[in-house]
């Protein structure tokens, strides 16, 4: 008898989010979604078989806590989780507040140890799973009007570290994946009407690269992937 696989995806968009969500429902994947807004994850369950969601702000320690065990409980714990969900305030640095500061610090890298610490004990005791992380160039290096964002991505990356070289002789694969790249979604299309399709990455093929990180064998485990288009400059 062979059970469904069970992967979680935390901070569903209509971008990367929505594309590791279709890749792994496509595998046979029971997928369970988790963001802030209750009705896009109505009508992106309703469009995804073996999907559901799980409205919640993953800044909202208690809440995002709880939302985790009521997935476990469930569906199951989940043999692939992506952390995706992100938070960005741009701007010069003088006007970067302490409160968007803290709550960009909040999601980006304190919900991922939060995620860590209320799924991970129970994968080393199963001897298997795959964490996957999204970042983006910010989370290596720091330019002007990022103060208030790649800070809180690079402790990210370092957290994501940290956990894969703790797990990973347990049995559980981290690795950070890089998206130097403006993703094909709405806002971006408006905000460079005249670039070209192929001026964007595609969140099908990011997502692509992700499901293929998450199922490596155990002898060619990546920890840093990067992804960017063939034009971008790095």
């Amino acid at each position: 008898m062979t059970t469904t696989p069970h992967c979680l995806v935390v901070g569903v968009g209509p971008g990367l989010g929505m594309g590791c969500v279709r890749r792994f429902a496509a595998s046979g994947y029971r997928v369970s979604m988790v963001a802030r807004h209750a009705g896009r994850l109505e009508s992106w369950a309703a469009e995804i078989p073996e999907s559901a969601g799980f409205p919640v702000d993953v800044a909202d320690e208690k809440a995002f806590r709880q939302t985790l065990n009521h997935i476990v409980a469930e569906h199951g714990l989940p043999e692939v989780v992506v952390y995706n969900a992100a938070r960005a305030t741009l701007g010069h640095y003088r006007d970067i507040s302490m409160e968007d500061f803290t709550l960009n610090f909040r999601t980006n890298t304190a919900g991922l140890l939060i995620l860590a610490q209320e799924l991970a004990p129970a994968m080393v005791e199963r001897g298997s799973g795959a964490l996957m992380v999204t970042g983006n160039t910010g989370a290596q290096r720091g330019t002007p009007n990022f103060v208030g964002w790649s800070p809180t991505k690079a402790g990210q990356r370092i957290l994501a570290e940290s956990l894969a070289r703790e797990l990973g002789p347990d049995g559980i694969h981290v690795a950070y994946i890089v998206v130097d790249a403006l993703i094909d979604m709405p806002f971006a299309k408006r905000a460079f009407p005249d670039k070209p399709k192929d001026f964007f990455s595609q969140p099908a093929d990011l997502a692509e690269t992700v499901f293929h990180t998450a199922r490596q064998p155990k002898s060619a485990w990546s920890f840093l992937v990067e992804l960017r288009p063939f034009g971008e400059k790095w």
